[in-house]
């Protein structure tokens, strides 16, 4: 019957038939197939903006985008914790479709993928804590928790993540259960500016391109500080400016800055500051690395190869908002995404800027 039809139609209905089904697959084909770059748990019809209620979203993003349009310039401090929280239920699902349950860069490696790569950089960290099973270590900005699984099942320890986010606590929940690695990871919701555990309670603890967003980094340093046992190592991944940098260079100015607002960034600092705020607290400094450094290859590659993906992502995500699908907004989340890629790129080339200065810190048996 509907062969019939077909057949006895006249070349116009055809030709319409024919694109409309062309566009249909394509659509189809972008979303569900295309969409997602790696295997993640997220599909583009899924974007939205975390706890935000769909309407929320447009003029959250605008409150975001405002803020931090001068970091360096920020009078209230208080404000970014919650700043932060917005950010992330805007860019999670965002991050999740297209970049993968890990929340950061790694070193590129020769003959490995993404994925690879990407658990290569999160088990060092277990390698460098010297963490065993049953261990207690704390995950400090946690995200959704791709790097908690891969320690966790690297070490076999507990880990116990916090963020500010409470919908990247249910993401992570979720991911943990279906990993069968819910038994090793807990997720809670929370400030690692005022954590709630108490005094000299972990065996280890580690932050991976998270406390960059802490207003005052000594805070959140005195914190881990606080909850680690006397002995015990902390090793950290910092965004820093290097020595390369020039406050007086408008070039160099400009990319920081956009570094600084398309991440949620109160102030980046300089590789020096990191390592004093961390003897400030009493920390001893074991190590001291800018892991992006050569023989490293370059760490931003991914996002210049990435820059087809993007576009094909952002015609799927303004589609989708166009039908409704997606919430008003998350096409300029995607967009702003995109222009701080460029400036991250640039940062990379540059070489004034790392997301991967490491720190092994270790809390004294005895405390000064």
């Amino acid at each position: 019957m509907v062969m019939e039809m077909i057949t006895g139609a006249d070349p116009y209905t055809l030709a319409a038939v024919g694109a409309s089904l062309i566009v249909a697959v394509g659509i189809y084909y972008l979303v569900f197939i295309l969409g997602p770059a790696e295997t993640k748990g997220k599909s583009a019809v899924e974007l939205g903006g975390g706890s935000l209620a769909r309407e929320q979203v447009a003029d959250n993003y605008k409150a975001y985008a405002d803020f931090f349009k001068k970091p360096k310039e920020i009078e209230n401090a208080k404000q970014v914790p919650k700043l932060v929280d917005t950010f992330y239920n805007l860019v999670t699902d965002i991050y999740e479709w297209g970049w993968g349950q890990s929340f950061h860069f790694s070193p590129a490696i020769t003959g490995k993928s993404h994925r690879e790569e990407t658990r290569l950089h999160e088990e060092h960290v277990a390698d460098l804590l010297h963490i065993k099973p049953k261990d207690k270590v704390l995950d400090a900005g946690c995200g959704v928790g791709g790097p908690m699984r891969a320690i966790a099942a690297h070490s076999g320890a507990n880990v116990v993540g916090i963020t500010i986010n409470d919908y990247q606590v249910a993401r992570a929940r979720s991911h943990n259960k279906k990993a069968g690695l819910d038994n090793l990871c807990e997720v809670i919701c929370g400030d690692f500016l005022n954590m709630p555990f108490t005094d000299n309670s972990f065996d280890g603890a580690y932050s991976i391109e998270a406390t960059c967003h802490a207003p005052q980094l000594r805070d959140v340093y005195a914190e881990i500080y606080r909850v680690l046992k006397p002995g015990k190592l902390y090793v950290t991944y910092e965004w820093v400016t290097t020595p390369l940098y020039r406050a007086d260079n408008s070039e160099h100015v400009e990319i920081i800055h956009g570094i600084e607002h398309g991440d949620a960034l109160p102030g980046l600092r300089s590789y020096s500051q990191v390592v004093d705020i961390a003897k400030d607290v009493g920390f001893e400094v074991l190590e001291e690395k800018d892991l992006a450094l050569p023989p490293a290859l370059p760490w931003w590659k991914r996002l210049k190869m990435g820059r087809i993906a993007y576009y094909r992502n952002h015609v799927v995500i303004a589609l989708l908002s166009f039908l409704g699908v997606a919430p008003q907004g998350v096409v300029d989340v995607h967009e702003m995404l995109f222009k701080t890629a460029e400036h991250l790129s640039r940062g990379g080339e540059t070489g004034i800027f790392t997301p991967m200065h490491l720190l092994v810190c270790r809390k004294p048996e005895i405390e000064q």
